[in-house]
């Protein structure tokens, strides 16, 4: 599935450079007509990030998302700053589909437990952000000494199937993204579905991902810089998910 992704930020839709605060770019005041754009397109999933909450662990953008999830119908995915039951479980019954949950896979593994036996593997999904294959926590503003592959067979452990990988270096580059950090996770627990995120460019990227194994993408910048269109990423879904 392919993933448009809408980052919030005070209510608003913007763009970060590598996860850097301070380089911010203004994507849309509206953020909500921003995911009626990308319904009417015809995408069915929608990939959000509040970024807020990321670095204060708190709901920020609470009014934002219940908008978006009221105007958009298809499957929505929300990150950032999830690390308690309850934030969890509000946002589940809010109708929100799927939760990524970042820094407590790592820092609060017990909760991540609980919440994949009490909702499962398909409505928590375990994100995994860092530079050169280690984990990066809490809005990525702290670097830990742990690797993916290793936070990913702890979780695999505890019923996770799902991961949300981002190279944190790559991310708001326009690089392309990060093929041989990928390809080594895959290889190493090729039972688990990744989904790539951070430096996608373009449609050839989304086939070069769908060549290695891995069918889900989520794309921000390459939309907002125009090298890829909604309607050509609608396109790009229905063939993969009609395969």
């Amino acid at each position: 599935m392919i993933f448009p992704a809408i980052d919030l930020k005070a209510g608003q839709s913007v763009r970060l450079y590598q996860g850097d605060f301070t380089q911010t770019t203004l994507i849309n005041a509206d953020p909500v007509q921003q995911a009626q754009q990308i319904q009417a397109a015809g995408l069915a999933q929608l990939h959000l990030v509040d970024l807020d909450g990321a670095k204060s662990g708190q709901p920020e953008n609470l009014a934002t998302i219940t908008a978006i999830r009221q105007a958009f119908t298809g499957t929505l995915e929300l990150g950032g700053g999830i690390r308690r039951y309850d934030l969890a479980a509000r946002y589940l019954k809010l109708g929100v589909d799927r939760l990524i949950i970042g820094s407590a896979a790592l820092t609060q593994p017990a909760l991540v437990q609980r919440l994949l036996a009490d909702f499962g593997a398909d409505r928590i999904v375990i994100g995994m952000d860092g530079n050169h294959g280690q984990v990066a926590i809490n809005g990525w503003l702290e670097q830990s000494q742990t690797k993916m592959s290793t936070l990913m067979a702890t979780m695999m452990a505890s019923g996770a199937k799902q991961f949300v990988v981002t190279d944190v270096a790559r991310d708001g580059t326009m690089q392309g993204p990060n093929i041989t950090l990928l390809a080594a996770l895959k290889a190493k627990l090729p039972q688990a579905t990744l989904i790539a995120s951070g430096g996608i460019r373009d449609i050839t990227d989304i086939q070069t991902l769908q060549a290695m194994g891995i069918q889900d993408a989520i794309i921000g910048k390459a939309l907002y810089e125009g090298t890829v269109t909604l309607a050509a990423l609608a396109e790009v879904d229905k063939c993969s998910q009609n395969d």
